[in-house]
């Protein structure tokens, strides 16, 4: 078998933990507000709702039958990072399941997602594990040693990823943000979050969300015009 089968690479350097727990406190869907790289397709969402997670992303690209390296690369993963496996175009065959969620567990692995299907969805639930999906199905990967690639490029919902980037995932969806990106979305998305507190608080105490947006004297402007 040729040696290019496989292309494993190192795990990537971990983002800094203040950096990762001020991203934890934000929303996908905050971000989504003001940048526009790095979101994966909406069709990948939480297998469990509730669970957020802000970590350093590990990349896994395994082809469809075969998660061969899925299984061996569990045991360079750990706490603070989170796997972003690319099935390269497969929809049908599940290669994550209550066995993988288990080691991954076992591992303190942050979370995972997988731009294709996972099985055993209550096992899934039984531990607790943070997991983003395309939905379940009940065909699943063999051990077939076909080859993959870890930490290497990948493309998860149609986002560019490489391991390194971090990754806010949470009930809206899997966002990952390149290194050189991050201070600036920090910053941002805290800024837009706390605008947002403000303003929910004036609708609780009764402002109409069309004033509050300057929507409704828009319509009127156009109305009179």
């Amino acid at each position: 078998m040729s040696t290019m089968t496989y292309k494993i690479n190192p795990m990537p350097a971990p983002i800094a933990t203040e950096k990762l727990d001020r991203l934890a406190k934000l929303e996908t869907a905050t971000i989504g507000h003001f940048y526009h790289f790095g979101f994966a397709d909406p069709g990948i969402s939480p297998v469990l709702r509730g669970k957020t997670v802000a970590a350093t992303v590990a990349t896994l690209a395994i082809p469809g039958l075969d998660s061969t390296l899925l299984h061996h690369c569990l045991s360079q993963v750990g706490p603070g990072y989170f796997l972003a496996v690319d099935r390269l175009g497969d929809r049908k065959y599940a290669c994550w399941g209550g066995g993988v969620t288990r080691m991954a567990a076992m591992m303190k692995l942050d979370g995972g997602c997988v731009d294709g299907p996972h099985t055993d969805t209550l096992e899934i639930e039984e531990q607790e594990f943070p997991m983003w999906s395309r939905g379940a199905s009940p065909v699943t990967t063999r051990l077939y040693n076909s080859g993959g690639g870890f930490n290497v490029p990948v493309s998860i919902g149609g986002a560019a990823v490489l391991p390194g980037y971090a990754v806010l995932a949470d009930d809206c969806g899997v966002l990952f943000i390149a290194p050189e990106d991050l201070d600036e979305v920090l910053a941002l998305g805290e800024e837009k979050t706390a605008k947002g507190a403000v303003n929910e608080q004036k609708v609780t105490e009764g402002t109409h969300l069309g004033a509050l947006s300057g929507a409704t004297a828009m319509v009127a402007a156009k109305l009179e015009g």
